[in-house]
């Protein structure tokens, strides 16, 4: 591995973890954006810090006692990886890299493209149904807020739904098919996530929605009652879910 090489993980790595800010965070994702192989690489550190952050010892309180005193007056280490983690990794160096993850600085809560990843997983269970008194509606609540039926308007009809935990955040997500093609609609509980810098911005029927795309797929998030939806899919035009996301169904639609 050549000496850019290595500098190229580290930013990769830093990405995933949520270290690399600024400008030049903006511009790896859309380096990532145009280069397939590049998206592999990034997909393979997102995985190898989600191991980590998995990972449910704590440090103990020798160790803690003498890492973070070091740590705090520094700039937080950049940890590369350059294979997948194995189950077997030692526990000292368990405890060592996840200090470093979780020190001053951290990546603290997740993201808009972590969160879109959840249209790529399967349904845990059965499509909710629509709301008898109000079809514009289907029978699933997030944060107290109804998630829509395209089915009628636009042909896109849903076909599950699954319930995760993102950094503490509950995330429910409604999948939706269309002619082959699926989507995942997701609200998160909590306070509002920022998109990423590289976000267009748009307003549709008096909503503000921000778009971008990231390892393949198209995503679009927006708010709802204060906390932040994501709608993303693959195969799916941006102008396709904007106009998803903006739908009110004549008022039954909470914004």
């Amino acid at each position: 591995m050549t000496p850019g090489d290595d500098d190229r993980l580290a930013e990769l790595t830093a990405l995933a973890d949520g270290t690399l800010q600024g400008r030049r965070r903006a511009q790896l994702h859309a380096e990532i954006g145009r280069s397939p192989e590049l998206a592999e690489r990034f997909e393979k550190q997102r995985r190898a810090v989600g191991a980590l952050r998995s990972v449910d010892e704590r440090a103990p309180s020798w160790l803690r006692a003498r890492v973070e005193p070091e740590s705090r007056p520094r700039r937080r280490r950049r940890i590369s990886f350059s294979m997948p983690l194995a189950g077997g990794l030692a526990a000292g160096a368990a405890f060592a890299i996840l200090l470093a993850l979780v020190l001053p600085g951290g990546a603290g809560g997740p993201t808009v493209v972590e969160a879109s990843e959840l249209a790529a997983q399967p349904a845990d269970a059965p499509a909710p149904g629509p709301v008898p008194s109000e079809p514009a509606l289907l029978d699933a609540r997030a944060e107290g807020l109804a998630f829509p039926n395209w089915a009628r308007e636009f042909g896109w009809r849903a076909t599950g739904r699954r319930v995760d935990e993102i950094d503490g955040r509950r995330a429910v997500t409604v999948f939706y098919e269309k002619e082959g093609r699926r989507i995942g609609y997701t609200i998160l509980s909590g306070d509002p996530i920022d998109p990423p810098d590289e976000a267009s911005t748009t307003d549709r029927e008096g909503v503000t929605l921000r778009g971008l795309s990231a390892d393949g797929r198209v995503i679009v998030t927006w708010l709802r009652g204060g906390h932040t939806c994501v709608l993303s899919g693959t195969g799916v035009d941006a102008a396709t879910l904007l106009d998803l996301a903006a739908w009110q169904g004549k008022g039954a639609v909470a914004f």
